[in-house]
C-alpha cells in the first residue's frame, strides 16, 4: 500500500508510511505544503501524582508513559509551539488540522494554535458513552474530551462536507457535542503480555466522523501522534492517503501490523454527499434565457397561497412585489429569508414542480461538460 508522490517541487511525500523519530525534526524535514489535514492527538501532560487505585485497591492503568511526562508548563508550552509550527508548514494553503486533548492540555494548545494564527473554526465535545468512572470520588467523572477544528489561517477554504455529516446524522443538522463510545471488547488493541497496547487508543468512530466531514478520497492525511494507527487504519478504509509519524517502535508495530489487515472500501463506496454550495452556481435568468420558463408564467409557493409572474430579467413580480425568486418569497412570506429555489413552484399536466428540479438539469449539463461526471 506504500507509495511515493513527487511534489511539484521534486520532493518525495512517503504515503502510506509510519516514519519513526521525532515528529518536530520528521514533519520538517518533509515537503511543505503537501498535506490537506493533520489529526494530532498530542501527549496530554496528565501530571499524575503516584498510582491510583480503584476501590478494590486494584491499579488503574493510568497513562503514565514516559512520552507524557514534561519538566514543566513552559517545556509543554514550548513543545506545542515547535509540533504546531512543523504542522502549519507541512498543511496545503487550504489545509485544516484537527487536535484533541483532556483538560490538562487543550486550553494551552488552543491558546498556541491561535498564536500561530492557525483560524478555529469549531471546537467539539467528544462526549464518552461509558467513561471511566472517578474513583476517588472528589470530581466529577471526566466523561468527555475536548476536539478543536482549525484551518491554516483564516482565508484558507477548508474541506467541510455539511451534507455527508447530515446523512451520517439520520438527515438533521450534525452538532458539535458527539457521543461515542470509548474503545472497548475488540476493538481495544493488546500486546502480547494481553495489556492495552496504548494507553489512549481513539476509536475508529471519531476518526471515520473526523475523515468524512473534513477530507474527500484521495486526500493525504497526516499523524504526527500515531500511536496504534486508527488514523491510517480510517484512512485506508475510506480511500485517504495517511502519513504517520511515532518515535516508539512497540506502537509502530502494532500500528502496521493493524493497518495491513484493513481492507479498502470498494471504490463505488467511498464518495459521500456532496456538499449544495460545492455545487456550480445557476442564477435564475439562465431558466428564463433557456425558455425552461417563460416570461409571463405563474409561479405558485406550496399549497397555492401566493403567485407571481415571471419577467424576462429572470426577476418575479407579485401583487405589491417584485424582485428575485428569493425576495418576493420572502416578502410575501414575512420572513427574514426564502430559498426561493424550493419555495416556487410551475404547474405541467396539473402538478406542482419546484422550480429546483430544472436548477438541477443544467447543473447536470454543466457538471458533465466540464468532466465532473461522465
Amino acid at each position: 500500500m506504500a507509495r511515493k508522490l513527487v511534489t511539484e517541487q521534486g520532493q518525495t511525500l512517503p504515503l502510506n508510511e509510519i516514519l519513526d523519530g521525532d515528529c518536530i525534526e520528521r514533519m520538517n524535514a518533509l515537503p511543505a505544503g503537501s498535506v490537506d489535514l493533520i489529526f494530532a492527538d498530542p501527549p496530554y501532560n496528565l501530571q499524575l501524582k503516584g498510582d491510583l487505585h480503584r476501590p478494590d485497591n486494584s491499579l488503574v492503568d493510568a497513562v503514565d508513559d514516559h512520552w507524557d511526562q514534561f519538566a514543566s508548563f513552559a517545556a509543554y508550552d514550548r513543545f506545542t509551539r515547535d509540533w504546531l509550527a512543523a504542522a502549519k508548514r507541512m498543511l496545503k494553503p487550504n489545509g485544516a488540522i484537527w487536535v484533541i486533548g483532556s483538560y490538562h492540555n487543550i486550553f494551552r494548545v488552543g491558546a498556541a494554535l491561535q498564536d500561530n494564527e492557525f483560524w478555529v473554526l469549531n471546537d467539539v465535545v467528544w462526549r464518552k458513552s461509558n467513561p471511566m468512572p472517578n474513583f476517588r470520588g472528589k470530581r466529577l467523572t471526566n466523561a468527555h474530551e475536548t476536539l478543536i477544528w482549525a484551518s491554516r489561517d483564516e482565508h484558507s477554504k477548508y474541506t467541510f462536507n455539511y451534507e455527508a455529516l447530515k446523512e451520517l446524522n439520520d438527515g438533521v443538522q450534525m452538532r458539535s457535542d458527539w457521543v461515542l463510545p470509548i474503545c472497548t471488547g475488540h476493538e481495544r488493541l493488546k500486546d502480547e503480555h494481553g495489556d492495552k497496547a496504548h494507553p489512549t487508543q481513539k476509536p475508529e468512530s471519531l476518526l471515520h466522523r473526523i475523515l468524512i466531514a473534513t477530507t474527500n478520497a484521495g486526500d493525504v492525511v497526516l499523524d504526527p501522534f500515531f500511536g496504534t494507527g486508527t488514523t491510517g487504519a480510517v484512512a485506508k478504509m475510506l480511500g485517504r492517503d495517511f502519513i504517520g509519524i511515532e518515535r516508539e517502535e512497540a506502537y509502530r508495530k502494532v500500528a502496521a501490523e493493524r493497518i495491513a489487515r484493513v481492507r479498502r472500501f470498494d471504490a463505488s463506496a467511498l464518495e459521500v454527499t456532496g456538499s449544495k454550495r460545492a455545487e456550480p452556481r445557476v442564477p435564475f435568468g439562465q431558466v428564463v434565457e433557456r425558455g425552461m420558463l417563460r416570461p409571463g408564467e405563474e409561479l405558485f409557493s406550496l399549497g397555492n397561497r401566493y403567485s407571481a409572474k415571471v419577467r424576462a430579467d429572470g426577476t418575479l413580480i407579485g401583487a405589491d412585489v417584485k424582485g428575485s425568486i428569493h425576495q418576493v418569497g420572502a416578502h410575501l412570506e414575512g420572513a427574514p429569508s426564502c430559498n426561493g429555489w424550493t419555495y416556487w413552484h410551475f404547474k405541467r399536466d396539473g402538478k406542482m414542480i419546484p422550480i429546483d428540479i430544472l436548477r438541477q438539469q443544467i447543473r447536470a449539463e454543466l457538471e458533465s461538460s466540464d468532466g465532473r461526471k461522465h
